[in-house]
């Protein structure tokens, strides 16, 4: 799954968490992925910005499933994942036997094949800790990370129905 096609599927309210928390804690990314979009569909930065909070998320959102904001879709949904998002990054890395910062970047190479068993165990002990729509969100993001993903991941997200971004 693409970025857009994230977006399109996605709870709204997952992406109003998101906008809320760069709102909070990253302003200028907020502001900059504004005016990105704005660009991208050829409208003015401040007519966004006049509109009232929940009519810019709104608009925001509907901009992000548009195929053409593929790029700046896909960074906001990492920037947020990777910095709002940190504690759920970390475990999935240590669960997985990833490497990584102790923040949830990894460190070195991606795995080329993650081991089925070890993924299930993971996800079944991240489900009870985090909202289960935030958890789908990241796994699709985590499978973005290689051209076509991997076949284990895609095939658990496709298949246990308490992965699901609505």
């Amino acid at each position: 799954m693409k970025a857009h096609e994230i977006y399109a599927a996605v709870d709204p309210a997952i992406v109003t968490q998101m906008l809320d928390w760069f709102r909070a804690n990253d302003r200028n990314v907020y502001k900059t992925a504004v005016a990105t979009l704005a660009g991208n569909r050829k409208l003015r930065p401040v007519y966004i910005q006049k509109k009232t909070l929940p009519e810019q998320y709104a608009w925001i959102h509907k901009t992000l499933k548009i195929n053409a904001c593929e790029t700046v879709g896909e960074h906001l949904m990492q920037a947020y994942l990777m910095a709002g998002q940190q504690s759920l990054l970390g475990m999935f890395c240590d669960g997985m036997g990833i490497p990584h910062d102790g923040k949830g970047s990894v460190v070195g190479d991606l795995p080329k094949k993650l081991d089925p068993e070890r993924l299930a165990e993971t996800i079944d002990r991240l489900l009870g800790l985090f909202e289960p729509k935030l958890l789908t969100l990241y796994l699709h993001c985590f499978n973005l990370q290689v051209p076509g993903g991997w076949p284990d991941l895609t095939d658990k997200i496709n298949t246990d129905s308490r992965l699901t971004l609505a």
